[in-house]
């Protein structure tokens, strides 16, 4: 930590910001560090990434992301300075109006925000994908089937590798059907990493963070993590809304759509069980075990569909639901799995 400060500082004494005055900010569920930058000379603000490589991070795709975003007409942050081998960018600052706040703090907001979100959304729908992305798609059922490993099993304390086995079987023809990755999806979108900009025009009014990860995959699949936030609750209206704004300026078939929507919501949550209970267990982090129980009931009303009944069966037999005393066990052994 010492020599990334040391480096950080080194670097911002190679730009404009040399002077700037730094204040921590919230980091995410990597190993990156933020903080904004104040140039009391300007008056004018900034954000330091900080993505140790040592730690497995590299900004090259942050900054190709952005790139190909804001050349589509959306809001991802203007890089003004790079270290690129350190893994260090000074970024446009897009303001503090994220949109988990700006919805709790004024409710009648959501429908609008919401609805500008799937609009950014259907600007990637029907864009060129971006150039050398990864699929998704063969991804999907190794990853969301680790919740056996990462979730399941602590709590339960026994090997459920026959069940994992099982489902796996049900879960793979569902996600093949699906197709190969298509449009670009950024895979993390959700309203702690989305800014309102209400004094820019649709739809660079919506502001994109974390999207680094992008690859190529199915349309409903940044939609469902937009509708199916594991930070925040979105009601049962909003998701219609969006879902049925989405689908309608896409001419997309509902009963199609509506199966395949279920089937990546199915597999996103399913991951971000096994994500929670990985950043107790391995990195220490027990405060993401608390969103577990969110994640499950989204989890729920999904496997409620009529195509995904086996699979619902399956799962519901084997993986245990999140209760107190589930939680307090994977709490207890946080920070004790330190390889898997």
């Amino acid at each position: 930590m010492i020599k990334r400060d040391i480096l950080a500082s080194d670097f911002l004494a190679s730009t404009s910001w040399k002077n700037a005055q730094r204040t921590s900010l919230a980091g995410d569920a990597s190993m990156r560090r933020y903080e904004r930058l104040f140039s009391p000379a300007t008056g004018q603000t900034a954000i330091l990434m900080d993505a140790p490589p040592e730690k497995g991070e590299d900004v090259r795709p942050f900054v190709n992301v952005a790139s190909y975003l804001t050349n589509l007409g959306l809001s991802a942050p203007e890089v003004f300075d790079a270290d690129l081998d350190q893994g260090f960018l000074i970024l446009e600052d897009l303001g503090l109006d994220m949109y988990d706040v700006v919805c709790n703090s004024a409710p009648a907001s959501e429908p609008d925000l919401y609805s500008a979100a799937v609009d950014a959304l259907i600007v990637l729908a029907q864009a060129a994908p971006l150039e050398g992305a990864t699929d998704y798609q063969p991804l999907m059922t190794d990853l969301a089937t680790s919740c056996i490993k990462w979730y399941a099993e602590p709590i339960l304390q026994r090997d459920l590798l026959e069940e994992q086995q099982k489902i796996d079987q049900i879960l793979s023809p569902l996600i093949a059907s699906l197709g190969a990755g298509r449009i670009t999806i950024l895979r993390d979108f959700h309203a702690q990493n989305l800014l309102w900009l209400p004094n820019r025009s649709a739809p660079k009014n919506v502001g994109l963070l974390d999207f680094q990860d992008a690859m190529l995959g199915h349309p409903a699949y940044d939609l469902i993590s937009l509708t199916t936030d594991a930070r925040r609750d979105v009601s049962p209206q909003i998701q219609k809304l969006c879902i049925e704004r989405f689908a309608q300026k896409l001419d997309l078939d509902t009963n199609d759509f509506s199966r395949e929507t279920a089937i990546c919501s199915v597999q996103r949550n399913l991951r971000i069980l096994m994500i929670f209970a990985r950043m107790s267990l391995h990195f220490s982090k027990p405060h993401y075990v608390d969103l577990i129980p969110r994640v499950w009931g989204y989890l729920m009303t999904d496997l409620a569909h009529p195509d995904l009944s086996e699979l619902s069966k399956c799962l519901k037999s084997t993986l245990p639901e999140p209760t107190p005393e589930a939680i307090r066990r994977l709490k207890s052994l946080c920070g004790t799995i330190p390889t898997r």
